[in-house]
């Protein structure tokens, strides 16, 4: 397996609706971009990071064109309609790694028997805060693994680079500098080792007791039993199902301190844990939110 390891380039996060999600994200602190829509029925309003990740709050702008693209082979547009099928309208369905060749990625998805179907390029518009707009492309390759239908993995090519000084926002009212951590939760976690490190190029897993901690090139995917999502994150779910599903993003934080403040300052409901701020998942934001903070 290659040791040139790929780093992670964003979390997709279904949505109920759009405008929700830029709401409850904006209570939470963090600025969001504008709205963009792709060209296969789905949008999306992304929060990017100074560690050059970000997050896709994915909403459904058209069910007839989604459906119509899922039909054509379109993975991505299937993918998401079986997650809200399956799981609902709001969570963490994927998690996507920045690669310089989504065709060689696809190429050795297919040999490793893990492709999850064709190769993806298309074409967004970007628009800034400042109102300056330009075309974004992407190139995406799919991986999956049976066992785990709810959630996907992918490789990301940018074609055509989203504009480079992004500094308005990735400046955030909750001190969030980047994506820390990804936690997957699964009765049998070590089962999707292999998978998840065979996508990622990563040689190696760390044994934590309650599953595995796979370092990608920069942020960590744990793959945990439910009960070690409890331990860590304080989150109780009913994963009976013996696949992977996503649970919780750790965000890295300057000062927890000023994060505490916005969240208070905002109304919003949260815990602490040993060196953490826990926000339970709420419409708009699908998923366990966990703040901490990293120098």
């Amino acid at each position: 397996m290659r040791k040139d390891r790929l780093p992670i380039d964003h979390l997709v996060l279904p949505v109920t609706d759009i405008d929700l999600a830029r709401e409850r994200l904006d209570k939470l602190g963090f600025t969001v971009a504008p709205d963009a829509r792709h060209p296969f029925g789905t949008e999306n309003a992304c929060v990017f990071f100074a560690d050059k990740t970000y997050l896709e709050p994915l909403g459904v702008a058209s069910v007839a064109e989604s459906e119509q693209a899922a039909r054509r082979g379109n993975v991505f547009a299937a993918r998401d309609q079986a997650f809200r099928f399956r799981c609902g309208d709001e969570g963490l369905s994927a998690i996507a790694f920045a690669t310089g060749d989504a065709r060689r990625e696809h190429a050795r998805f297919v040999e490793a028997g893990i492709s999850a179907g064709s190769l993806l390029q298309f074409e967004r518009p970007v628009k800034m805060p400042d109102g300056a707009e330009s075309v974004a492309g992407f190139r995406l390759a799919f991986a999956a693994d049976l066992r785990a239908p709810d959630f996907l993995l992918f490789a990301v090519e940018r074609v055509n680079p989203l504009p480079a000084d992004r500094a308005v926002l990735e400046t955030h009212a909750n001190g969030v500098t980047g994506i820390a951590e990804i936690a997957l939760a699964a009765p049998e976690p070590k089962a999707f080792g292999v998978f998840v490190r065979s996508v990622a190029r990563v040689v190696s897993a760390d044994d934590t007791g309650f599953g595995l901690q796979i370092a990608t090139a920069n942020a960590k995917i744990s793959l945990m039993t439910p009960e070690g999502l409890e331990a860590y994150y304080d989150l109780v779910t009913p994963d009976t199902d013996r696949g992977l599903r996503g649970r919780a993003i750790l965000f890295a934080v300057g000062d927890l301190a000023v994060t505490e403040a916005h969240l208070a300052a905002n109304g919003v409901t949260y815990t602490r844990k040993a060196n953490r701020i826990l926000v339970k998942p709420a419409p708009g934001q699908g998923t366990l939110f966990a703040f901490e903070e990293r120098s």
